[in-house]
């Protein structure tokens, strides 16, 4: 519409740059990821490197390899709009209206900002630079219609700040993929011969709706300004933070721990009648000094439990020092989870509120988390197939192995010396650290492959021996006899 202003901002290779910021060493690699369509393997993302070969989105992933044999297939299938909203929110300093656009950009209502920045330019060169200083291949297109800027960044090379009103001049000379139609539309259009806007323009309007829907006169409406184009802005997410003023300075452990209090019924409340729980609370208190006293608190699970977030603060609210008195308390969280009601599930328990609270107050005394838990990885090798990682993370998809494995095992695994009857045979004793141990029972082998895209060692035939005394053992041959390298023996584990 007249008198607006708005800014295209394309990310040409979003995901890919993405991947490129946290794996620096891939900048230069031709890469894709690829997701499962109707029984094939389709290209997804591709890097630049991969697309300099020929390779591009939607390409059938064994195409991709004849066209180039290394690339290589990262697994995954990253969510474009997610990172496209992380973005938007860092961008509401040049603007409170920042939409987003998919799959690969941001529209955004620059009307009355950029003057803020010394004019369009300078504005424009701002966010443009700081957008490539943070890894991303990006262009970008100022134009009066969010439509017109949208066409512009992606099929005009210059200008990409077209002056207000020349808009009209640009866009007849540019394709019609460059309206935002659909694909059967371009493909109407192509099979007519209408290969630039100029040629739709010439036709009556009358007889444009009958042939292609009111999609082609809507987009070319709202790119030449004749119908204004609403967009929907990303809102910040409302910070869960509650304030506590006090008539009198507060200077006693006992009117912090009421302060608190009410806050937490506050501010549980609030949460709760959303239906999300609390993960981390900051606790700041405001001296009149001007000094600002705090004190945090995490938890495993997503809680709204008073009584419970209560515990976690109270054996620290004596190291509050509240000076002259304390004027101003807060409370925030600043992480926060959904936390439906009835949720009892924790580890497949049926005390999960218990457990976690009970390693929440553990944590809390001891300032760190000091829990881990052991999940099943995708990996043949024993000392490959878990991950530790933090309480509060969610089940894996993988399961563990069928067959009995012992809970301690040595990484790496220890030499031993075997003595067997023949060869494929379970030893009749072994020797570990200069002592002998005579087998009385044993169980095996059982046969366990490297995965050959990970490296290329031998195969490994595992055994389950008993020594005499009764002690278990989990021991194995790597290679064969008949390898030329000569087969070698090591302990793995011990069964409890």
């Amino acid at each position: 519409m007249p008198g607006r202003r708005y800014l295209s901002i394309w990310f040409r290779h979003l995901i890919t740059d993405q991947h490129i910021r946290h794996q620096p060493a891939h900048k230069n690699e031709a890469f894709v990821f690829a997701t499962r369509e109707k029984n094939l393997d389709i290209v997804s993302f591709a890097s630049p490197a991969a697309v300099s070969h020929g390779i591009h989105t939607g390409m059938v992933l064994s195409d991709a390899r004849l066209l180039l044999p290394d690339v290589r297939i990262l697994p995954g299938n990253p969510d474009p709009g997610r990172l496209l909203r992380q973005i938007a929110l860092r961008f509401n300093r040049y603007s409170p209206i920042v939409a987003v656009d998919p799959p690969d950009g941001l529209l955004i209502d620059i009307t009355g900002c950029a003057h803020l920045w010394g004019g369009e330019a300078a504005y424009y060169t701002d966010i443009v630079t700081r957008i490539l200083d943070g890894g991303y291949d990006v262009r970008a297109a100022i134009a009066d219609t969010a439509g017109a800027a949208w066409a512009f960044t992606r099929h005009l090379k210059r200008p990409l700040i077209v002056p207000p009103g020349e808009h009209k001049t640009y866009l007849p000379t540019l394709p019609p993929t460059a309206l935002r139609l659909s694909t059967a539309i371009l493909e109407r259009l192509r099979s007519l011969g209408m290969s630039r806007i100029r040629h739709i323009l010439d036709q009556p309007r009358t007889t444009l709706t009958p042939r292609f829907g009111k999609e082609l006169l809507q987009r070319l409406d709202q790119a030449f300004g004749e119908t204004e184009e609403y967009l929907l802005p990303v809102v910040p997410p409302v910070p869960y933070r509650e304030r506590l003023p006090c008539l009198e300075p507060v200077v006693t452990a006992g009117g912090i721990e009421y302060a608190l209090t009410r806050l937490l019924e506050i501010l549980c409340g609030r949460l709760e009648q959303e239906g999300k729980g609390l993960r981390t609370a900051l606790l700041q208190c405001h001296r009149v000094d001007g000094k600002v006293m705090q004190l945090t608190a995490g938890t495993i699970r997503a809680t709204c439990s008073i009584t419970h977030l209560l515990k976690l603060f109270e054996t620290r609210i004596p190291t509050i020092e509240p000076g002259l008195g304390i004027e101003l308390f807060t409370l925030e969280a600043p992480v926060t989870e959904d936390a439906p009601p009835g949720q009892e599930s924790l580890w497949g328990g049926h005390r999960a509120v218990e457990i976690a609270e009970f390693l929440d107050r553990i944590t809390a005394k001891t300032g760190s988390v000091v829990f881990s838990r052991m999940l099943p990885a995708q990996h043949h090798w024993p000392e490959r197939s878990f991950r530790s990682v933090l309480p509060d993370q969610s089940e894996s998809n993988e399961t563990w192995p069928a067959d009995p494995r012992p809970i301690h095992l040595f990484d790496p695994p220890e030499p031993i010396s075997v003595t067997a009857p023949i060869p494929d045979y379970p030893p009749m004793s072994f020797r570990y650290r200069n002592t002998l141990y005579k087998v009385a029972a044993a169980n095996g082998p059982t046969r366990i492959e490297n995965e050959w895209w990970v490296d290329t060692a031998r195969p490994r035939d595992y055994y389950t021996v008993e020594d005499e005394q009764g002690a278990r053992y989990w021991i194995f041959r790597s290679g064969h006899y008949e390898d030329e390298q000569p087969a070698r023996w090591y302990l793995h584990g011990l069964f409890a």
